[in-house]
C-alpha cells in the first residue's frame, strides 16, 4: 500500500510539545537554524503542518521552545561558597551551550518571556544575595556574569575554524597577516591574536569576573 506523494504518513506516535521541540532541537543540531520551518519539521514527525499549531502558535513560539528546552538542561550548581557556586554554575552553562552550539544562539540572543528565561537569573542571583551582596549589587553582578558568559558564548559558537585553531593553514595565514601588520602591539601579540583557545579564554575571563565579585 502506498501513500499519496506529498502527503507525510499518518503519525502513529502521538504529538506532543515535547516530542516537536525535541525533533526541532534535533533538525537546528543537523542543519542550523535557518533551515527550520514548520513543513520541514512536520515532515520529519510525520504529521501535517497543520497539526503543529494545536502545540506551539508558530516558528517563533517553537524557537522559544527549544531555547527553554537548552536552558532546562543547564545543570543546579551544587552549595558551596559564593566563587565555587558561580564558577559551577559559568561551566555548567557553557557545557550546555556547547552540547547544542547552533542551537545556542536562541539562549544568548532572545528575549524569553516564560518562567524558564527566570531559571538562570534565579541561579545567579541567589549566591549573590546569600553572600551578602544588597539587592541593587546583586543585580549589577547578575549582569556582568550574563554580559560575560553571553560574550564569550557567542564568540565561540560563531567563531570560524581559522581563529578556533581548527584550520592550521589559515591560522598561519592569518598569523602571517597580524605579524606583517605594521603596528608594533598587534605583532607584537600575533601569535595569541591568530587563534583563540576557548576554553583557556574562558578560564581567564571567568577568573577575572569571580575576584571581582569576592568583595560584596
Amino acid at each position: 500500500m502506498t501513500t499519496r506523494r506529498g502527503r507525510p504518513p499518518k503519525d502513529l506516535g502521538g504529538l506532543s510539545r515535547d516530542r516537536i521541540l525535541g525533533e526541532a532541537l534535533a533538525l537546528v543540531d543537523e542543519e542550523g537554524l535557518d533551515a527550520v520551518s514548520m513543513r520541514k519539521l512536520a515532515r520529519r514527525l510525520g504529521v501535517d503542518p497543520m497539526s503543529l499549531y494545536n502545540h506551539v502558535d508558530g516558528k517563533d513560539a517553537l524557537l522559544d521552545g527549544v531555547a527553554e528546552v537548552l536552558l532546562a538542561t543547564i545543570p543546579a550548581p551544587p552549595p558551596g561558597d559564593l566563587r565555587e557556586t558561580m564558577s559551577a554554575l559559568a561551566h555548567g552553562f557553557r557545557a550546555a551551550m556547547l552540547e547544542h552550539p547552533r542551537a545556542a544562539p536562541l539562549v544568548l540572543t532572545r528575549q524569553l518571556a516564560s518562567m524558564t528565561a527566570l531559571a538562570p537569573v534565579e541561579a545567579v542571583l541567589g549566591p549573590l544575595l546569600a553572600a551578602g551582596f544588597p539587592p541593587e549589587r546583586a543585580v549589577h553582578g547578575l549582569r556582568a556574569v550574563l554580559a560575560f558568559l553571553i560574550g564569550t558564548l557567542m564568540r565561540e559558537v560563531e567563531a570560524a575554524p581559522t581563529f578556533s585553531g581548527t584550520d592550521p593553514g589559515g591560522a598561519r595565514r592569518r598569523l602571517a597577516d597580524l605579524e606583517g601588520s605594521g603596528l608594533p602591539a598587534v605583532s607584537a601579540a600575533a601569535p595569541y591574536l591568530a587563534v583563540c583557545d576557548h576554553e583557556a579564554e574562558f578560564a581567564f575571563g571567568l577568573r577575572i569576573l569571580l575576584d571581582a565579585l569576592a568583595e560584596p
